[in-house]
């Protein structure tokens, strides 16, 4: 069988377990570009299927350990809701209706006949990014040659999350091979981004952010090597962790870049709301998932760290920098106004906010991405020769896709390699030694608290016009954790004017002035990321909260 009818069989048999009366017709679907609201007025979702998938984390927890709502009515109001985002932006990879539901009454059983909940998140559906292994399910990650080829046990996140009571009901869409800013594969095509679906998702969880985005799922569970959680949270609109190395298990998920451990990839959370990231890491903690996994460190969830016991205690003045520009490429005016609004609106809320002087941030993303390059092209063929089917080579729907992938980098000898490696040990002793000595610029006696910064340079561009990983890789080559959080506007055509500019930090940076223009990013979200130092994810999560409600205050 050629790889093309591999591909279509699979597609085909996506919804084939799903029931007929919650898939509309064609004609019930709408043309819009704009699909965000259309769920609240489908006649698919009732009264109840809407209040349960709009409430926060928080209170649906609440109501599945009270019993007010079963595990199964949450279960199928979120399957309903999230079949409805497959058919809008073709977020899902994975749909296994009968085994969640089976799941859901097994719960509902428990608490009914012991009066107690499995875990701290009983009953509550988790979406899981296509790389996640669930045995007897496929994790192809857009490979042809892995379809037909379902897990043999669960990942050691899956085991986890199932051990804190959780549902598992769907898996999202990733590009082939998951190393790509966007969401799109041979086997279950693009992600489209419901604000506007001419624009991208972002990637490589770029299933997640749409599906989070349209409430089809409360928690999501993405990967992010480069980018991966936090550009598809920030294009979609909700929020995002990337956390520090090696705290949340990452043992058995498929992936492309295996034994390449310079800079990890990490396992972290989506949520529409801050407090289910939070929820998600203190349960995932709580199981001691370095019996698990033998790369994750004994470190238990951090109550100091969290209340901010190293930056003044939870009532304290913070002092937040701002990176308004990395020196390599000039964020757009969009992007621009995400970082005022954030500013005016700690400044508001009583904190300092200075700005970010960048250190060598080209050279923190060429060197990673060179680390990258040494062995990819080797590693994505090999999968790739098994079943015959072209490496992807552009992710733009109007550009040759088959053409030779660009990498930044290539083959490298072991020693080149170590020097690369050696470069980074540098550039992070190098960062660290910067951080620390803005003591002298602040007011607090401390160093800068956090830092906020752009995800990329440009909000959801049009499909296959992603080009920039520089704001989000020098977190992972640093090893910074960082949360994405929406600023609560979205792209405004006159507010976002072009301005004029006649200097440029590279050609480049001149490319991404040129492409410009307001209408493109028409009802994209604005976005930023907060940053803090290494292993400090509890506090970041803390001073992430202060942002949030800061912005939320200031939008009232």
């Amino acid at each position: 069988m050629t790889w093309q009818q591999l591909a279509a069989d699979k597609k085909k048999a996506q919804l084939d377990g799903v029931p007929k009366e919650w898939l509309l017709d064609e004609a019930n679907l709408p043309t819009q570009n704009d699909v965000s609201s259309f769920p609240q007025s489908s006649a698919l979702l009732s009264a109840l299927d809407l209040e349960i998938t709009q409430s926060s984390i928080t209170v649906l927890l609440e109501n599945l350990a009270s019993a007010k709502w079963s595990s199964l009515q949450v279960t199928t109001s979120f399957l309903k809701r999230a079949m409805l985002a497959q058919q809008l932006t073709n977020c899902l990879t994975e749909i296994f209706v009968d085994r969640a539901l089976a799941r859901a009454k097994e719960l509902d059983e428990h608490l009914k006949r012991t009066g107690s909940v499995v875990g701290p998140l009983h009953g509550l559906p988790v979406s899981l990014k296509d790389q996640m292994a669930i045995k007897g399910v496929d994790n192809t990650i857009g490979y042809i040659a892995w379809i037909g080829k379902p897990a043999a046990e669960n990942g050691a996140i899956v085991d986890i999350l199932e051990e804190l009571g959780a549902v598992l009901y769907v898996k999202t869409n990733v590009p082939q091979t998951l190393v790509w800013l966007e969401t799109f594969n041979h086997i279950f095509g693009r992600a489209l981004n419901p604000h506007n679906r001419t624009l991208t998702t972002g990637g490589s969880s770029g299933g997640e952010g749409a599906l989070i985005a349209l409430h089809g799922s409360p928690l999501g569970v993405g990967s992010d090597i480069a980018g991966s959680i936090r550009l598809p949270a920030a294009f979609c609109g909700t929020y995002g962790f990337r956390p520090s190395y090696h705290r949340i298990p990452t043992r058995g998920g498929a992936g492309s870049l295996k034994g390449q451990d310079s800079v990890s990839s990490v396992v972290g959370p989506l949520s529409n709301s801050l407090d289910g990231l939070t929820i998600f890491v203190k349960a995932v903690l709580s199981k001691r998932p370095w019996l698990k996994d033998p790369l994750i460190i004994r470190k238990s969830w951090d109550e100091d760290g969290y209340n901010l016991v190293e930056h003044g205690g939870p009532n304290a003045k913070l002092c937040y920098a701002i990176l308004w520009d990395d020196g390599f490429v000039r964020p757009d005016p969009t992007v621009h106004r995400g970082l005022e609004i954030t500013k005016k609106a700690l400044e508001a809320a009583g904190h300092e906010v200075i700005d970010w002087k960048p250190l060598k941030h080209a050279q923190l993303g060429l060197t990673t991405a060179k680390i990258f390059a040494a062995g990819s092209e080797e590693d994505v063929a090999a999968v790739a020769a098994l079943s015959g089917e072209p490496i992807i080579g552009s992710m733009d729907p109007e550009a040759d896709i088959w053409q030779k992938r660009k990498l930044m980098g290539g083959p490298l000898s072991a020693y080149q390699l170590w020097q690369l490696q050696k470069t980074k040990r540098e550039l992070r002793e190098e960062y660290l030694d910067h951080w620390t000595q803005t003591v002298k610029e602040t007011s607090t006696g401390r160093p800068v608290d956090a830092i906020i910064s752009p995800v990329a340079p440009y909000v959801a561009p049009p499909h296959g016009k992603s080009w920039n990983l520089f704001y989000a890789i020098w977190c992972n080559t640093l090893d910074y954790p960082s949360v994405v959080v929406p600023v609560g506007a979205k792209v405004d055509p006159v507010l976002d004017a072009k301005q004029p500019r006649t200097e440029f930090h590279s050609d480049l940076d001149k490319q991404n002035y040129d492409r410009y223009d307001p209408a493109l990013y028409e009802n994209a979200p604005l976005s930023i990321q907060v940053v803090a130092r290494t292993m400090e994810d509890e506090a970041l999560l803390a001073m992430t909260k202060i942002v949030d409600d800061a912005l939320r205050a200031a939008a009232r």
